[in-house]
């Protein structure tokens, strides 16, 4: 049983799924505005270690990474396509930008950040999000899955080499976590979870690794700057590449998610706006001295899943609440016990996974084709730590077992005349360059009559491969001093074959 603690999705006023994504009707709504402030509030206590995480990969203060998560959430609460999406700093970001930053500084991370929000609008103006529809749902599974083992593997630090009296506490936060919301779901279970185990810590004076123990917090609000770095060609030479990886990243993970939200909350978002909204969240960010970022799938299945949040209200409080709680309220956070938000993340990744894709009815119901390539997607995101690499190696092994598949598809049946002075070739099926290949042997060049005639009513010329193969049919009966007429072909395989016939080779 999937465990889910959304208030929303019980009764939810007899809303439709469009409805509750309303601002205006849950500002109206008290028990679905509680339902937003407190998601925010359990993903911004999730955020602050994580940011702290990030920021010691990308080699920054832990307040660049803190200013990112408050300053990615607030901007795309408002300029986002997919509402009750988290964005803030992330791994897979950090990961691009940590070569910079130990070899040019902080400054020209700034610079970076903000040279890839403007070239992520520029992305999405040019229609990128359009290409989410290539890829294919086993790339999708296998993209999930990758990120609930990535997001367990992030723990595992956590939980080794710690106090024994970590083990029993994560064990009741996760206890809290699936039992609670079998009597009620009035508050976020990973919430109270966290306020649980931080009493009993504080209370009973246990000594287990905490928030405050991950790093300084700040103690200041952040402030507008402008990057410190040479306006100059040599500048943008030396930026460009982190950035244009950053964005393209960064897309990606975004993009993702978004459709991965779409498909739980059986609502649909606007890819184009998601895409410019990244953008213009990373340009804000890297003029208040962010590290940038993007959509987290770790949080946005808390807010959604675990707390039930549906709207923009809980992007935007995530943010308010990181900046409340490290600034104002930081003593209180420091003493937040990881085994708390380890226990939330492990929960996470339990209620992300897809167990249905991996069930043995599932498995032998799918094409082989499509669990290698979910596979194939899992083993390569996780071994490199690198979403764009899992997803981009998924996507092409599918692309390749499609063409392979639908090559076979292609059939050439001989029927002769009945006066045996011309025989006629029937193709049937979709010819590209993975079929197109074959045809040319599926021909009897020498024993056929004077007069051939290939129907091709029943195929399409896809591409130019087709053309030329063609060409060299035709060609091989004429050397055999034969008269071969290609008939039936639909508008616009005509108009292909018309523009490239007899131009594609010697």
């Amino acid at each position: 049983m999937e465990p889910t603690l959304a208030a929303s999705t019980t009764k939810s006023d007899a809303l439709t799924p469009e409805q509750l994504q309303s601002v205006w009707g849950t500002l109206k709504s008290p028990r679905r505005l509680k339902t937003e402030i407190l998601g925010g509030l359990v993903v911004g206590l999730a955020l602050i270690p994580e940011a702290i995480a990030f920021s010691v990969i990308a080699g920054v203060d832990p307040r660049i990474g803190l200013f990112a998560a408050f300053t990615m959430a607030v901007t795309i609460a408002f300029t986002g396509g997919r509402a009750a999406m988290i964005s803030a700093a992330t791994g897979a970001v950090a990961l691009v930008i940590a070569p910079l930053v130990r070899s040019h500084g902080v400054d020209y991370l700034i610079a970076c950040v903000i040279l890839a929000g403007v070239i992520q609008i520029i992305l999405a103006v040019s229609g990128v999000a359009r290409l989410m529809r290539f890829i294919p749902r086993s790339v999708m599974v296998g993209f999930v899955n990758a990120l609930a083992i990535l997001v367990f593997i992030a723990q595992l630090p956590e939980l080794i080499g710690v106090p024994w009296l970590v083990y029993p506490l994560v064990a009741a936060a996760l206890l809290i976590m699936f039992v609670l919301p079998r009597f009620t779901q009035a508050v976020p279970a990973p919430l109270v979870a966290i306020v649980v185990l931080t009493l009993v810590t504080v209370l009973a004076s246990i000594a287990v690794p905490t928030v405050g123990d991950k790093g300084e917090l700040p103690d200041s609000l952040p402030s507008l700057l402008i990057p410190n770095v040479p306006f100059t060609f040599e500048t943008l030479q030396t930026i460009f590449p982190f950035a244009l990886a950053m964005a393209f990243v960064g897309l990606l993970e975004s993009l993702m998610t978004a459709k991965l939200v779409d498909d739980i909350t059986d609502t649909r978002s606007n890819k184009t706006r998601e895409a410019w909204g990244q953008g213009v969240a990373n340009i804000v960010t890297g003029f208040f001295g962010g590290m940038g970022g993007c959509a987290m799938i770790g949080q946005t299945m808390i807010n959604v899943k675990a707390s039930g949040a549906r709207t923009r209200i809980s992007t935007f409080f995530a943010g308010v609440f990181v900046l409340l709680l490290v600034v104002v309220l930081g003593d209180v956070v420091s003493v937040i016990p990881m085994a708390a938000l380890v226990a939330v993340m492990i929960f996470v990744c339990w209620a992300t996974f897809d167990w249905h894709s991996i069930r043995p009815r599932t498995l032998k119901a799918l094409p082989k084709s499509e669990t290698f390539v979910m596979v194939a997607t899992v083993i390569a995101t996780v071994a490199t730590h690198n979403l764009a690499i899992g997803v981009g190696t998924g996507t092409v092994l599918a692309m390749v077992m499609f063409a392979r598949r639908v090559a076979h598809f292609v059939t050439v049946t001989r029927v002769p005349a009945d006066d045996e002075g011309s025989v006629t070739y029937v193709v049937n099926g979709e010819l590209f360059f993975a079929s197109s290949n074959d045809l040319y042997t599926q021909f009897s060049y020498a024993l056929d009559p004077d007069r051939v005639i290939i129907d091709m009513a029943e195929s399409h010329l896809w591409d130019a491969s087709t053309s030329a193969t063609l060409d060299a049919i035709t060609d091989k009966y004429r050397r055999h001093g034969k008269d071969v007429e290609i008939v039936g072909l639909n508008d616009a395989s005509t108009r292909m074959r018309e523009r490239l016939a007899g131009k594609l080779g010697g």
